[in-house]
């Protein structure tokens, strides 16, 4: 069994990580259940409230609660950039390899044309499958450190995923509102993650 007298807690205190601090230098803080703490190992932060000795040392109870630390609408839309950038290159590459069987010049322009469908095609299927996976997300939400969740800050289902991914048309029309919505939810939600239930969220490492 894990002996916690020997743990260095780091905790958050006015927005600033303190300590290490053990059990009995906790024991006499002023510790709320929403505190940030951390252990050896953790690679975020807890609330306090999520630590079993904590609510044992405090008498706190565990409290289910939705993330609080939501993408904002410049890390999901930087997140959306580096996918379209990626899947271009993979258009690029199969309009390419279309060369190979397709001759003259307005052939190739035609064939040019004809495949751009196959972008936000692409863009729908990958998505579709990466946000129900462990990682949660596309290569540009993996590389922003933020994922998609369910509203426990849970991994989604592909149902879920396919149903938040058909549901971009509302955000789209009319004129984007959908997207832009997310600057007035609190948790900035799209209309595609309030239909779907899901949120966007990000680490809270602080």
């Amino acid at each position: 069994m894990e002996d916690h007298r020997s743990i260095e807690y780091t905790v958050v205190v006015d927005g600033k990580p303190q300590g290490p601090y053990d059990l009995d230098s906790i024991k006499k803080m002023k510790i709320l259940p929403g505190t940030f703490v951390r252990k050896p190992g953790m690679d975020d932060y807890k609330e306090a409230h999520e630590f079993p000795e904590l609510r044992a040392l405090f008498g706190f109870s565990y409290e289910q609660t939705a993330p609080q630390y939501f993408a904002s609408f410049d890390q999901r839309l930087l997140a959306s950039v580096i996918d379209y950038f990626i899947l271009l290159l993979v258009y690029i590459f199969l309009l390419l390899l279309s060369f190979v069987f397709i001759d003259g010049k307005e052939e190739r322009i035609a064939a040019g044309v004809l495949m751009l469908p196959v972008l936000p095609a692409l863009k729908f299927l990958y998505g579709s499958f990466a946000e129900c996976t462990a990682g949660q997300g596309t290569i540009g939400k993996r590389l922003l450190n933020i994922k998609v969740t369910d509203m426990e800050g849970k991994k989604i289902s592909f149902g879920t995923a396919l149903t938040r991914n058909i549901a971009k048309v509302l955000s789209v029309l009319p004129l984007f509102f959908g997207y832009l919505y997310s600057f007035l939810n609190k948790k900035q939600q799209c209309w595609h993650d309030i239909a779907a239930n899901t949120l966007v969220i990000k680490d809270r490492l602080i």
